[in-house]
């Protein structure tokens, strides 16, 4: 049973999350689907992808699948994680992607959501980046995707509070391009999708990849590359990660004791 809908308009995508059972957690075998319907749509040479879920629903995406995290000490996070090979896909599609939003965006779907090229929102939206109420590390390049979205004060009051931030709000800090009541938010979006797909595609592809390596250019030494694999370690080696991972499992509240 498939976990997306994929369907083409014209040279529009759309690829919606489909797997309301687990609040579209973005499990491997949902982030393969999504890999492939991009891989798809690409040789189809669609010049504009939607990716969505169901209009209406509490939650767009809860983020990483919990039950797919390692209890073991190793890191959760690292470059093979499914979900970095989709913000990769995401990043390199040749057309913008436009995220549709309403609902709740949680850890790595806020991370999906963000290296999105644009995002249309409802007013029900919101975005929690969500690490730190399980204990887990955030890794170097979803915490890039952050920055390149929001301030670093703004990051930052994300990632220690991992409140959510609404869609109101988000769009004053300009994270989200445009705000558009649900019962609009369909026909904004495809409509945005149509004046994008009119014009040159690869003028627009040019200019995204042009966009996406000065985005990535933020210079880092070995030793500081080094220092923040460290400082992962400290965390997915501790009690905290067991206990965090743990508490979320058996659904009650996590005891954090910092060691």
């Amino acid at each position: 049973m498939s976990l997306i809908k994929v369907e083409t308009r014209d040279d529009v995508g759309i690829i919606t999350l489909d797997n309301a059972k687990r609040r579209n957690a973005l499990s491997e075998p949902l982030v393969q689907e999504v890999i492939g319907a991009l891989a798809n749509l690409q040789a189809l040479k669609v010049r504009v992808v939607i990716l969505r879920a169901a209009i209406g629903s509490p939650v767009w995406s809860t983020g990483h699948d919990i039950d797919e995290l390692p209890e073991g000490r190793r890191d959760p996070l690292g470059w093979d994680d499914p979900l970095r090979h989709l913000i990769r896909e995401i990043e390199s599609y040749p057309g913008p992607v436009i995220a549709m939003v309403d609902g709740g965006v949680w850890g790595g779907a806020c991370e999906t959501v963000f290296a999105c090229d644009m995002i249309i929102a409802t007013p029900e939206a919101t975005f929690a980046v969500t690490p730190a109420k399980l204990g887990v590390p955030y890794n170097v390049s979803g915490m890039l995707t952050f920055m390149n979205a929001a301030s670093l004060f703004i990051v930052k009051e994300m990632a220690f509070t991992a409140k959510p931030l609404s869609a109101e709000r988000a769009e004053r800090l300009g994270i989200v391009n445009h705000l558009v009541p649900r019962d609009e938010i369909e026909d904004f979006t495809h409509a945005m999708a149509a004046d994008i797909a009119a014009n040159s595609p690869l003028s627009i592809s040019v200019m995204k990849e042009q966009l996406r390596i000065l985005a990535g250019a933020h210079p880092m030494t070995p030793q500081g590359f080094e220092r923040v694999q460290g400082l992962r370690r400290v965390v997915y080696d501790s009690e905290d990660y067991h206990e965090g991972i743990r508490a979320f499992k058996e659904k009650r509240k996590p005891r954090f004791e910092g060691r």
